[in-house]
């Protein structure tokens, strides 16, 4: 079997996926050329992560495809029920990223907090001749201990982060319109110890109202909407840090600019952009924004972890 990873795959997880006896191409396939390169190669397998899209033409003219991984959590890049219509199966990596993802979100938030972003350019730029207005500038930061978290989406990953914010001593509540009751985290206290707790499930506007620190980790929306928009900008208490490293779109860029402008947001740190790859660029450079190049899953354990999901679930279909 021939399989296209497109956006690339780990080294551990195509060594897995050789030994299967499968010849797996990392070569770059741009979009546009996508489905004759599938169809010229003999391709059988698509493995894919945020940067190809499988929409309905690539499977219209991809007659040869047997499966379509996406390495992550999401599927929005993949039109998933038009692909199992015509017997492609479609899979993804939901567990794999989870911890790499929440530890990111952990550091943006500790960014946010004490300013250690901002400072961490100036201070190479200005710090020989203004060490003390720079020390003045940034000493009003705030601790993350004692503050709420609340988290929008509670599946995997952020089950992740509150059992890592539960143990920085932070509140957590969470709103999840699947689950929606309380949910016990192991949180750990040691590398062999752990001790359950139970998060409380709130409304949405409870999360909006009363965290400090509100992280999402919501899909794309259905209906294009955002999360957080306009009307729950209103809602939001005064010098809310938010983090976004879900999607882009699920947070109204155009509002989120005209509340950090006004001060009612006090920082955003953003993974996840509504125009990817060419974000915003009002947004990357206001003052008030911490921003990184999507990367929440990009460290080497998830990436390791993801391509051992993939090879196991690409053996599952061979032997199916």
């Amino acid at each position: 079997m021939k399989i296209l990873a497109n956006d690339g795959i780990d080294a551990t997880g195509k060594r897995l996926l050789e030994e299967m006896g499968c010849t797996v191409l990392t070569e770059k396939v741009n979009q546009d050329v996508l489905a004759n390169f599938i169809n010229e190669n003999g391709v059988e397998g698509l493995l894919v992560r945020s940067a190809t899209t499988a929409r309905k033409d690539l499977l219209d003219a991809c007659a040869g495809l047997r499966f379509i991984g996406r390495g992550g959590v999401g599927i929005d890049n993949i039109d998933k029920a038009y692909a199992e219509s015509k017997g492609i199966k479609v899979f993804n990596t939901p567990g794999a990223g989870s911890q790499s993802v929440a530890e990111l979100v952990m550091s943006l938030m500790f960014a946010a907090a004490r300013f250690t972003y901002k400072a961490g350019h100036e201070m190479p730029q200005k710090g020989s001749e203004s060490f003390d207005a720079l020390k003045k500038s940034y000493a009003k930061g705030i601790e993350v201990r004692g503050k709420t978290l609340g988290i929008l989406g509670f599946g995997k990953i952020g089950r992740s982060l509150a059992s890592y914010a539960l143990g920085c001593g932070m509140n957590v509540i969470t709103f999840d319109k699947f689950k929606p009751e309380n949910t016990i985290v192991q949180v750990s206290v040691g590398p062999h110890k752990t001790f359950p707790y139970e998060v409380p499930f709130v409304s949405v506007d409870q999360v909006l109202m009363e965290s400090d620190f509100i992280s999402l980790h919501v899909p794309k929306q259905e209906n294009g909407e955002a999360v957080i928009g306009e009307d729950e900008f209103k809602k939001l208490k005064k010098g809310v840090v938010l983090v976004n490293t879900a999607r882009g779109g699920v947070i109204n860029e155009k509002a989120l600019k005209a509340n950090l402008d006004s001060g009612h947001v006090r920082f955003v740190a953003l993974d996840v952009f509504e125009n990817e790859p060419t974000p915003d660029q009002g947004i990357l450079g206001h003052p008030m924004v911490i921003a990184t190049p999507h990367i929440g899953a990009s460290t080497a354990e998830a990436q390791e972890r993801i391509g051992i999901e993939i090879a196991e679930k690409v053996k599952e279909i061979i032997q199916a």
